[in-house]
């Protein structure tokens, strides 16, 4: 018989184990000496060492399934529980009670650990939904368009939760995004009717654009354009493929109108600049008639001016008042002229200041004689008076023989 710390075979070939429980049988050994085969059988316990030594390293070290590894587990342990070795089998049992432990104590890890994913992906799903309902309702359609498409990829990217609430959670978020494509469908549907009507609107515009192209009354058309140009802003957009074209016709009729205007105007202003040169030279001539000394011949060379001033065109706006107001000057100078020769010729006017002035001489006379009389008999006070009361009538009589002058007497 032979045997070792945790086994024997006995002399009818049976190789046992020792175990807390008792000695097993392992098997029987008729091949060759009972050595061999307890050498047999603690190769076999050997062999089990390693597939524990290896199971736990997996299990410490890889991803491996709770399930996997509580399979490979009963594997081994229906070997250990075999007796089919030769060792210590109760460390074995113990090792693969502590694995199992650790295996349990991983999957509840995991399973906290997907309870928690679970979680943080309602969260975002929830947080993906009230964002998602709240771009439902903007305008900023392109925006909010591209945000929820990326919505929809965050949400790809998450966890799958329960059936139930991934479903609730998924029609809540499809709405949102179905309510916003409507809301855009119809906004850019309404436009694309603003714009149309916009087209056939700017359509009219241009056609009375470019009829009023050739036009030649340059006030009205021009005040036209802008009622047109004003027509144009309050229209609004057409469609892009639309609105450059109807623009450049309508910019293009204007274009033309004013060009040509503008044409005709350059050459008007070069002919009134020419017509101010011409009164200019008739208003310089026209002030040489200053003061008047002959009224007769001065009146005839202001008509003689004047008709010629009057077969002159017009002058720049801005210049106008100056060169007039000093052909206005000249003519108020003759006026005057006339008004003073017609006070010298009036006879009604001239007896008159003569009646007055002959008054006025007897009244100054008679005043000398009583000034002497009264100076003769010594009475100076009343001399001196009657003097005060002779300068003022010898004023006015000096005024009056001044205005008798002017009659030519």
């Amino acid at each position: 018989m032979s045997s070792d710390p945790w086994g024997r075979v006995d002399e009818t070939g049976t190789v046992y184990v020792r175990t807390a429980d008792g000695e097993q049988v392992v098997g029987s050994w008729q091949a060759g000496s009972p050595e061999e085969a307890l050498a047999y059988f603690e190769r076999k316990y050997e062999g089990l060492v390693v597939e524990i030594g290896l199971l736990e390293k997996r299990v410490k070290t890889t991803d491996l399934s709770a399930k996997d590894a509580q399979t490979a587990i009963d594997h081994i342990r229906e070997q250990v529980d075999a007796h089919h070795a030769v060792g210590d089998l109760d460390v074995l049992r113990g090792r693969l009670d502590k694995l199992v432990e650790t295996v349990e104590s991983r999957r509840e890890e995991r399973k906290a650990q997907r309870a928690k994913q679970s979680d943080e992906a309602r969260h975002a799903k929830e947080a993906l939904v009230v964002e998602a309902e709240e771009l439902a309702q903007s305008d900023q359609w392109r925006a909010a368009g591209e945000r929820l498409r990326a919505l929809v990829d965050t949400w790809k990217g998450l966890p799958r939760l329960d059936r139930k609430s991934d479903d609730e959670l998924w029609h809540r978020f499809s709405h949102a995004r179905s309510a916003f494509s409507k809301r855009r469908k119809a906004h850019f549907a309404s436009l694309d009717a603003q714009r149309e009507e916009a087209r056939k609107t700017k359509e009219k515009l241009v056609a009375e654009a470019e009829a009023l192209s050739g036009s030649t009354d340059w006030g009205p058309t021009a005040a036209r354009y802008r009622e047109l140009m004003a027509d144009w802003k309050a229209a609004g957009r057409a469609q892009r493929e639309h609105e450059d074209d109807l623009w450049n016709r309508f910019r293009g009729a204007q274009d033309v109108f004013f060009a040509a205007r503008s044409s005709v105007f350059a050459e008007r202003d070069a002919e009134q600049s020419e017509n101010l040169k011409l009164k200019e030279e008739l208003a310089e001539e026209a002030e040489k008639l200053v003061p008047v000394t002959d009224l007769k011949a001065a009146r005839a060379a202001f008509r003689s001016i004047n008709e010629r001033w009057e077969a002159i065109g017009h002058v720049p706006r801005d210049a106008r008042p100056k060169v007039e107001g000093r052909m206005h000057a000249v003519e108020r100078a003759l006026q005057e002229s006339e008004e003073a020769e017609w006070r010298r010729t009036n006879p009604e006017a001239r007896a008159r200041a003569e009646g007055l002035t002959g008054q006025l001489q007897a009244a100054v006379d008679k005043l000398q004689g009583q000034i002497e009389a009264a100076r003769s008999a010594g009475n100076t006070a009343k001399a001196d008076k009657l003097q005060k009361e002779l300068d003022g009538r010898q004023a006015l009589l000096d005024q009056a023989l001044k205005g008798l002058q002017e009659f030519g007497g």
